[in-house]
């Protein structure tokens, strides 16, 4: 398949401040509104957002903030609780962040003023972990030969899935199989920072490099293609999150929200 030429994003967003972190909800919000999160250096704000691709009466993108939480330090990672819904009475969002101080934050809102999943654990030292929530034992855990592992995602669409990324390179996991990859290519010359799997296809997950030259790269990988699909790059990029039902994936940066939408 011949790799398309890098395309701009699709949509865009503006923020008051750099962008760390995005996060898509995961989880149906009750409404046809999809909820977002974005963290920067001191704030988290929750918006929700409705696209063209699915409502015909919008024009691109319609998005509004919902609620600014004020952090204090710098927002590394984001990960919303099955909870948070919009047709609530009253509305309800709760969501964790992890923030540069080490320290964890749960966050609950009604915009006015229980998951019993497995826990996974990412380890640098190249270590995928799943714990017990309740006795707090690893149950399974994965390796890959490179390091620092820097990003690994549990497919939704199929739990059986394990993709990360390490050095140049990203991973698969068939956790039935091996607690070896099941397969591996090099994708970033520079070094892979992020890996996401879409929500919608348990075959779509995308990656994105380390800044180079004042851009971070944004790749879009299809597992029956041996190039990827869409090629995206946002100025200093930071953040990977797919939208909940719509193949459609969105990075932060500079003061802005890219959205870039994927046809397959």
């Amino acid at each position: 398949m011949k790799q398309e030429a890098s395309r701009s994003a699709s949509y865009t967003v503006e923020c008051e401040e750099y962008v760390h972190v995005v996060e898509f909800s995961p989880f149906e919000s009750g409404t046809a509104e999809s909820l977002i999160a974005y963290g920067g250096n001191n704030y988290v704000v929750v918006g929700t957002c409705k696209f063209q691709e699915e409502d015909a009466e919008v024009e691109g993108i319609q998005y509004k903030t919902r609620r600014v939480f004020h952090h204090g330090i710098r927002i590394d990672a984001i990960v919303w609780s099955p909870e948070s819904r919009l047709d609530a009475l009253p509305p309800q969002i709760r969501f964790c962040t992890a923030g540069a101080d080490r320290k964890l934050r749960l966050f609950t809102s009604d915009f006015q003023d229980k998951d019993e999943c497995k826990v996974m654990v990412a380890e640098k030292n190249g270590t995928i972990r799943f714990y017990d929530r309740v006795t707090h034992q690893a149950v399974l855990s994965l390796t890959t030969d490179q390091t620092p592992l820097m990003s690994a995602s549990w497919c939704l669409k199929n739990t059986f899935k394990v993709g990360a990324v390490a050095g140049s390179d990203w991973f698969i996991w068939d956790i039935t199989r091996s607690s070896y990859p099941l397969d591996k290519r090099p994708v970033h010359a520079d070094r892979a920072r992020l890996f996401r799997w879409s929500r919608v296809n348990e075959n779509l997950f995308a990656t994105t490099g380390y800044p180079g030259k004042m851009t971070s790269q944004l790749l879009v990988h299809h597992l029956g293609h041996p190039q990827p699909i869409l090629i995206g790059s946002a100025p200093v990029g930071s953040g990977l999150t797919w939208h909940r039902t719509l193949s459609l994936c969105a990075m932060g940066g500079d003061h802005k929200l890219f959205f870039w939408v994927t046809e397959l």
